[in-house]
């Protein structure tokens, strides 16, 4: 599980870049800037779950160590 949720981490933050070089910063608004906007912030969320994901599992992993 823990290389699947890495592989997974790797896809959105390299989503991540690649989205934040579509942006056009003179005008962020417009075009496919809100497209490339939207999928900024798609990507930071899935970091952030994945992250949590894998947080949650190492506390679950100490307590039944410990029980």
């Amino acid at each position: 599980m823990k290389i699947f949720t890495n592989i997974l981490v790797l896809l959105a933050v390299a989503l991540l870049i690649f989205n934040i070089t579509l942006i056009d910063f003179h005008n962020p608004f417009k075009g496919d800037s809100v497209i490339a906007i939207v999928g900024v912030v798609a990507s930071f969320c899935a970091v952030l779950i994945l992250l949590i994901f894998r947080i949650s599992k190492k506390i679950v992993e100490k307590i039944n160590d410990n029980a």
